[in-house]
């Protein structure tokens, strides 16, 4: 377990938040580190790896035809996996890890979104490195944007 995920775990007990996401570029990797956390059974509801179009569209409500590496698609994956575990904040991650580019993204553009009782977002990354390197600093990125959320 990172320091990290022992930040969120101390966060989300101290505001008493439950957490989710929804993974299309890790596919479960960001859900096992988060679940690793102390209490996770309290405060972190689950995820959703939705790696196919048609999975984001049928279960997490995306817009069909949208780019699926985009902050549009970001935004709805996590609004999508807030709505269906019924958690207060929920994160997303989707993107390309290359080791190619894909749809005419370059590998590493990374898009990670987030939805709140008041807000929903996103933001923009380009990270480097192989693909497991773009995997592991989407995982970082994603847990501490959800220390964020939970401070507010």
């Amino acid at each position: 377990m990172t320091q990290q995920t022992e930040q969120l775990a101390d966060a989300a007990r101290a505001h008493e938040v439950r957490i989710a996401v929804a993974e299309s570029l890790t596919c479960g990797k960001l859900a096992s580190t988060i679940g690793a956390g102390t209490d996770a059974e309290n405060w972190f509801a689950g995820g959703v790896v939705a790696y196919q179009m048609q999975v984001k569209e049928e279960v997490l409500g995306v817009e069909p035809g949208i780019d699926p590496c985009s902050a549009a698609c970001a935004e709805q994956l996590a609004r999508g996996v807030k709505r269906l575990l019924g958690v207060d904040v929920a994160v997303s991650t989707t993107g390309v890890g290359g080791p190619d580019p894909q749809d005419g993204h370059p590998p590493g553009t990374v898009f990670l979104g987030w939805a709140t009782a008041s807000e929903v977002g996103h933001r923009r990354l380009a990270l480097s490195g192989s693909p497991e390197d773009v995997l592991a600093q989407t995982v970082e990125a994603s847990i501490a944007l959800l220390v964020e959320l939970v401070g507010r």
